[in-house]
């Protein structure tokens, strides 16, 4: 029964040893492990802290890539937009250039056209003022004493004229 039952001397002395390693630990121990744990618990702190950071960085930048995004496609379509208007506006203007250029060809064939139209009348005229001309020598050269046969000779020569 001496195993089961200890001796109040061994107690004693177990207590006593117990309490100097409990101060040794204390002492030597304890203040390393606790300095141990609390700055363990300050690097997982700042790291929780520095990965919450950089979320909201992440997240920062997410929102300005969607805002540069967005700003390039405004940009985008501003360009596309202007792009059409100098298109439509060039063919205006190639249009316009086209009506101007017809206009004006239009207006030199017209011009052409009344210079030969004129060309024309004036050498009817002098063809005109030939006849007459030769009609009155004709005239003159036969001096008719009759005016019958004067009429009938300008009748004769008016026929002859048409025929031409």
């Amino acid at each position: 029964m001496g195993l089961v039952m200890p001796n109040p001397g061994t107690i004693f002395w177990m207590l006593i040893i117990f309490g100097i390693v409990l101060f040794v630990l204390r002492k030597f121990a304890w203040k390393p492990i606790l300095n141990a744990l609390s700055e363990r618990e300050e690097s997982i702190s700042t790291a929780l802290n520095s990965a919450e950071f950089a979320r909201k960085e992440v997240e920062g930048l997410k929102a300005d890539n969607d805002k540069i995004i967005v700003e390039a496609r405004r940009e985008k379509d501003i360009i596309l937009k202007e792009a059409k208007e100098i298109k439509e506006k060039i063919i205006a203007e190639a249009k316009e250039a086209a009506n101007l250029e017809g206009q004006k060809s239009i207006e030199q064939a017209r011009q052409q056209i009344q210079a030969e139209k004129d060309a024309a009348i004036s050498e009817i005229k002098k063809q005109v003022a030939e006849l007459s001309i030769a009609i009155a020598e004709k005239v003159l050269k036969k001096q008719l004493s009759n005016s019958g046969e004067q009429e009938k000779m300008v009748d004769g020569l008016i026929n002859d004229i048409k025929l031409n």
